[in-house]
């Protein structure tokens, strides 16, 4: 099987993988006890939190481990919404992660409104337009780092100053862009995942600023700063920082794969180039056929690919990045992605192109 789905999930490294059966093994103390065995996993826990505040230039009181980048979007989103004292309107975008707009959804039930921005063709927001989109009431901007779909790059450095000088909270979903871009300082909160480096999944962490007094979403929780409850998980967290340290991200290399990829596609294959981009993340449609077709294709003949956001599977209404950028629907549907890894090899392209031309 060649596997071309790495936006949506890699496999551990050697590593994180050592890492979390070595914790598994001889640290399995619940990290709350005040036992022997409890220190151990609460000192490899703090060590932990350490290493991935590091990475992401921050203060380590402020990282809070999670089950998921899923689960990380939503706290930052509710809770920094329900923070604010400013009013009840927030600035997203139209292409954001699905667990994004299922916090968005929440808050328009309890009374906020939503403004969400499209994309422009060069695959990213227009800045111009978000600064016109602040107002006195805005309580929370939340955009994307990178998207998943077409690996387009927004200027979150932009948002970040944009949200500062209007004293608006500010969170940047950073799962596809933590271990392969520098991360913007300045956020309120910031949301990243293991399993997108090599770490385990159902493991990841958010940044939520210590400074900002957030409420609690399930009151009477004790773990993680009262804002989660539920025991940790030790040796994903040892395992999902063993993965940080040991990560690289190659970024000349993958350009060189884009590159080559994209001189082998046939002609009836399209290739959606961005302004900034994550070279790795390939959002490609093919004339006249349906992503979804592609895709089992492809999976006959032993590739792995995407038709999206794996949390977008079920979904019969287009990719949202392609939507966003003002594409038809029957140009959506015709939508899927490539995604390379580290073991993504100039062969399996030529394998990859010489299947496509036969669909």
């Amino acid at each position: 099987m060649i596997y071309m789905d790495y936006a949506a999930t890699t496999p551990m490294t050697k590593k994180a993988l050592e890492a979390y059966v070595e914790v598994a093994q001889r640290y399995y103390g619940n990290s709350s006890s005040l036992h022997d065995l409890g220190g151990q996993a609460h000192y490899f826990i703090q060590q932990s939190r350490e290493i991935i505040a590091n990475e992401l230039g921050v203060n380590s009181d402020g990282v809070i481990f999670t089950g998921s980048g899923t689960e990380g979007n939503i706290m930052a989103i509710l809770s920094l919404a329900l923070a604010s004292k400013k009013g009840k309107h927030i600035i997203s975008s139209q292409a954001e992660h699905t667990s994004v707009h299922a916090a968005l959804n929440t808050l328009e039930k309890m009374g906020f409104e939503v403004t969400k921005l499209p994309l422009q063709k060069d695959g990213c927001i227009d800045s111009e337009q978000l600064l016109l989109a602040i107002r006195k009431d805005t309580a929370l901007i939340s955009i994307q780092h990178v998207n998943s779909e077409i690996g387009s790059i927004q200027p979150v450095e932009k948002i970040i100053e944009a949200a500062k000088e209007a004293a608006v909270y500010c969170h940047i979903d950073c799962v596809q862009s933590f271990g392969k871009l520098t991360i913007p300082r300045g956020g309120d909160a910031m949301t990243i995942s293991a399993h997108k480096i090599g770490g385990p999944k159902g493991c990841g962490a958010v940044y939520i600023n210590p400074a900002i007094r957030v409420p609690a979403l399930t009151p009477g929780v004790t773990h993680e700063r009262g804002l989660r409850g539920g025991t940790l998980d030790t040796p994903a967290i040892v395992s999902f920082a063993a993965a940080v340290e040991n990560n690289s991200y190659e970024r000349q290399h993958y350009e060189e794969l884009r590159r080559y990829f994209k001189s082998r596609l046939p002609k009836t294959v399209r290739l959606i180039e961005c302004k900034q981009q994550l070279p790795n993340i390939c959002g490609v449609m093919m004339s006249k056929v349906e992503g979804q077709y592609v895709l089992l294709k492809l999976n006959e003949a032993g590739i792995s690919i995407s038709t999206g956001s794996a949390c977008d599977i079920h979904s019969e209404s287009g990719t949202k990045a392609i939507l966003s950028m003002n594409y038809s629907m029957e140009a959506a549907r015709q939508f899927f992605r490539i995604s390379f890894g580290d073991s993504t090899t100039f062969k399996e392209i030529d394998r990859l192109t010489m299947e496509l031309a036969t669909i």
